[in-house]
């Protein structure tokens, strides 16, 4: 059973950083993966944050290129998610994706919501 926990949300000042961590379980890495994050505001579709395939490729949502980076720790099973320039539109629940077994791109994977595994969610507020 994988499971997906994330941590390092909280309240923060526009301008200010966070940084949330994906640590996963479970399951025995594949030769080809992707993980990554998607954010739901209040009222909002969930959307596509950042993602990044085992391989390397990453891919951002525009509104996050420059100010947030994903990176992933092999050797700790966790996923990360560097938020820096933080803006009052970045106030959502932060959720944390993956599927094994994947072989396409990490765009292709960001735009899709159908994914195999998710975490329970950290919240991030933005306060101007």
């Amino acid at each position: 059973q994988v499971q997906l926990v994330e941590s390092g949300g909280g309240s923060v000042q526009a301008g200010g950083s966070l940084r949330l961590s994906c640590t996963a379980s479970g399951y025995t890495y594949t030769s080809t993966y992707c993980m990554g994050w998607f954010r739901q505001a209040p009222g909002k579709k969930r959307e596509g944050v950042a993602a990044i395939t085992s391989d390397g490729g990453t891919s951002y949502t525009d509104s996050v290129k420059g100010r947030f980076t994903v990176s992933l720790d092999k050797a700790k099973n966790t996923l990360y998610l560097q938020m820096n320039s933080l803006e009052p539109e970045d106030t959502a629940m932060y959720y944390c994706a993956a599927d094994f077994f994947y072989f396409g791109g990490s765009w292709g994977w960001l735009v899709g919501d159908d994914h195999n595994y998710w975490g329970q969610g950290t919240r991030v507020t933005v306060s101007s």
